[in-house]
């Protein structure tokens, strides 16, 4: 029998991957448990088992006295039974934890196991972890037993043992994506400097070179777009915006809005706002389709962008001496201050306005509500009768008619194949390559 329990021991220890220890303490608490009920001993009676573990035999004693032979009872066997069985679950459920608790934020791949109120439950070897709805991306469908990669954002202890959460809507996922297919972000050559994303469809995301050999935008498309043809796909047709980052904030916010051309940038570093000008053709492409691009570029860069056109701007710079208040004197004390337009006066706050040098409460709060009317009115006359992307052929942005990009053709599409405007199907996607600031390249992948 000693060397029978030792064997199992053993044979649990190699399984389960837990350790020797933790099963000899499990037996002993679960015989000393069934002897107590088994000799009719109460609480006040102290009870102990010991494992040899060089014969496996198990020695019990009762205050201090050893028993000569202890025979248990029916009950006591199955409650001893229970005993092993708990503790080793327990003691499972805890490496599973600690594993997986050092693996929040890595990629994690496995296959779907059931779905659950529109959860979906994966399947990772001994664990399992839930995909929430929420952080699925949008129009993604999964059947049993499909492979799937998630993000893993949470790791918690429940009732029922770890409850790994994974998401595939995270930023982190696209990090850990690219991660995983660019061997320059693994050894710090390519750096993620930020990544700007709406699940679904698009993302942005800024890279920088450690090494001056290195093109970190090259490194993330890959030899004719394998790498960023990959990521792509997994995505199920996200578009990828890859952009060179600067230093210069002026440099970033533009390459940020490629594939737009800008005019000027006013910086407003206190508020970390900035006024971009655009030539009149370009606006409905900076902004991008539902106010996309820029929204995406605002995020990238930290920067509040307020976007305007260059005949716009010219008639905010010859409206100021327009508004109410505002002379020779008060437009020299605003333009001293950095504000040159109506659109700056409209986005200051009452406080902003009143550290002006020579602008009191009620002189800022008739000046706020002159600007806001002049700016809502100006917005009134130069917005286009017809809608930015009327003319674009159907189910394509203002920007996927004009931008300059990286095609993903499908498996069976010739390389070199012209670029096309059309929505990706499902495992195709677009990625821009920013180059330089207002500019990008175009390659086929």
């Amino acid at each position: 029998m000693g060397n029978e329990l030792l064997s199992i021991l053993e044979s649990i220890e190699r399984d389960k991957g837990i350790d020797r220890n933790i099963l000899i303490q499990a037996v002993e608490d679960a015989v000393a448990t069934a002897a107590r009920k088994s000799e009719g001993l109460g609480e006040e009676d102290e009870v102990t088992a010991t494992i040899d573990q060089q014969r496996g035999r198990i020695v019990v004693t009762v205050n201090g006295r050893e028993l000569a032979s202890v025979q248990l009872t029916r009950i006591a066997a199955q409650t001893a039974k229970q005993v092993i069985i708990q503790k080793i679950r327990e003691a499972e459920r805890e490496i599973i934890f600690a594993e997986f608790q050092g693996r929040i934020g890595a990629i994690m791949t496995g296959s779907v196991h059931r779905f659950e109120r529109g959860d979906i439950i994966v399947e990772l070897g001994r664990a399992e972890a839930i995909l929430p709805k929420a952080e699925r991306i949008p129009h993604e469908e999964y059947h049993q037993g499909d492979r799937l990669q998630g993000y893993v954002v949470e790791v918690r202890k429940s009732a029922k043992g770890p409850a790994i959460v994974l998401s595939r809507t995270h930023e982190g996922f696209i990090r850990g994506l690219f991660a995983l297919e660019v061997p320059e972000i693994g050894e710090g050559i390519v750096e993620i400097k930020g990544i700007a994303r709406e699940p679904g469809d698009r993302t942005k995301i800024a890279v920088a070179s450690q090494d001056e050999k290195v093109d970190c935008v090259g490194a993330c498309v890959g030899m004719r777009g394998t790498r960023v043809k990959n990521i792509v796909r997994e995505l199920h047709g996200e578009k990828v915006d890859i952009i060179r980052w600067h230093e210069s904030i002026r440099e970033f916010i533009s390459a940020a809005l490629s594939p737009a051309n800008i005019s000027a940038i006013e910086l407003r570093e206190e508020a970390k706002q900035a006024v971009v000008i655009v030539a009149d053709d370009q606006l409905s492409l900076a902004i991008g389709k539902k106010g996309q691009n820029v929204r995406l570029a605002s995020k990238l860069t930290g920067w509040q962008l307020e976007m305007t056109s260059a005949s716009q701007h010219s008639a905010a710079e010859r409206s100021l001496r327009a508004l109410d208040g505002v002379g020779p004197t008060m437009e020299a004390r605003l333009r001293e201050a950095g504000i040159t337009t109506v659109q700056q006066v409209a986005a200051l706050t009452l406080e902003q306005l009143t550290d002006v040098k020579g602008v009191g409460e009620k002189t800022a709060q008739k000046l706020l509500e002159a600007a806001k009317a002049a700016k809502a009115a100006m917005a009134a006359r130069t917005s286009p009768a017809a809608p930015a992307d009327a003319a674009v052929p159907e189910g394509a942005s203002p920007a996927e008619a004009q931008q300059p990009r990286v095609r993903v053709p499908e498996e069976d599409a010739p390389i070199g194949e012209p670029p096309t405007t059309a929505p990706p199907e499902a495992g195709e996607g677009t990625a821009t390559t920013t180059e330089e600031p207002g500019q990008s390249v175009e390659q086929d992948v």
